[in-house]
């Protein structure tokens, strides 16, 4: 296992700068996901990695051989792309094979290194189809095969299940992480979908407009965000007004729908309140410890196995997510209710 570090990496295209002096490091066997928006500098950090985009500045090291400017078949990466990029006018076994071919192994060889990958993504018999003969999920497991056969250092993965449907992304995911786990290959996967990076990731890198954000597990991203646009870009955030009351040096006494209550923090003019969904409560039973304010329900929406309500409160229009196993149902908009949260669910971010 090899891990991989960033060393103040930059890349500009011409005037616009795409990645802008990052630096992190990725452990030895972690799975570690690269999130954010269209443009964000994502895609153009994993392919500096790879060898296929010079930096303009930085360094890139795996173990402690620097690769920064050495040719892409020199760096012993596995890349999987977005469009799976197999050949359609070979068969699966020629796919898989192709890499080794091109290293000059022998045709023995080459039979126990294919039929090991094939095992690995558990496509054996499927070694005389075709490209149009397999489903998209069988066409990625074809694409990861190919790359796994060479035995890389380290797995480069661009918005692999982008091209599949919903259903088949959701399957994709486990599989992918639990052969990372098997296989124990540190893996770099980038994705602008946020449920693949919480789902798959060890740890997990927020970039916008070319900078990192934040780094930390999905624990830490979800529950903790460092920024207001870590914690916008991540779930489903509710931004909380709140009256400053008074101050003192550690706590602050706020005020949410005329109900005066004291955080463990300070909160100033520039904070920014974050409660998300799931901790916001519609008429709980145990109000002990809740801050409660009287609400109206704008909208039901039905999300399968959860209930998302759309709340007016004074100003302010919450969101709350439920469970659809709480006894909910009875609700209807235009309802009068009682809304709630603990204040310790609040995330107070200052900027």
């Amino acid at each position: 296992m090899f891990d991989v570090s960033i060393k103040n990496l930059t890349k500009k295209f011409d005037d616009n700068i795409a990645v802008n002096n990052v630096s992190f490091k990725i452990n030895a066997g972690e799975f570690f996901s690269i999130l954010g928006p269209s443009g964000c500098g994502k895609t153009t950090t994993l392919r500096m990695i790879a060898g296929f985009v010079m930096p303009t500045n930085g360094e890139i090291y795996i173990g402690e051989n620097d690769i920064t400017y050495q040719a892409p078949e020199k760096r012993n990466i596995g890349f999987v792309f977005q469009n799976y990029a197999i050949f359609p006018h070979m068969n699966v076994f020629d796919n898989i094979s192709f890499g080794l071919k091109m290293r000059s192994f022998d045709q023995k060889t080459i039979n126990e290194k294919v039929k090991v990958a094939l095992d690995q993504v558990n496509l054996n018999g499927y070694e005389a189809r075709f490209q149009r003969e397999l489903s998209g999920g069988e066409q990625q497991r074809v694409a990861l095969a190919r790359v796994l056969v060479t035995e890389p250092q380290i797995l480069l993965l661009d918005e692999p299940l982008s091209a599949l449907d919903k259903k088949l992304r959701e399957e994709m995911k486990i599989w992918i992480k639990e052969l990372q786990k098997k296989l124990k290959i540190t893996t770099v996967y980038v994705t602008h979908d946020q449920s693949e990076a919480l789902t798959m990731s060890d740890r997990i890198a927020i970039m916008n407009k070319g900078d990192i954000s934040q780094i930390g597990s999905p624990t830490d991203i979800y529950e903790k965000p460092s920024n207001v646009f870590v914690a916008d870009f991540i779930g489903t955030s509710n931004f909380v007004n709140l009256k400053i009351n008074s101050n003192d040096s550690q706590n602050s006494s706020v005020i949410f729908s005329n109900k005066e209550f004291t955080l463990n923090t300070q909160f100033t003019e520039s904070s920014k309140c974050i409660l998300r969904p799931e901790h916001l409560l519609i008429n709980p039973e145990n109000s002990d410890g809740l801050v409660l304010a009287e609400g109206l329900i704008k909208i039901i929406s039905y999300q399968g196995s959860l209930i998302r309500y759309i709340i007016e409160i004074n100003d302010q229009t919450l969101t709350a997510e439920l469970s659809n196993s709480l006894n909910t149902s009875q609700l209807k908009e235009g309802d009068k209710v009682t809304a709630g949260f603990n204040p310790n669910s609040l995330v107070i971010i200052k900027e």
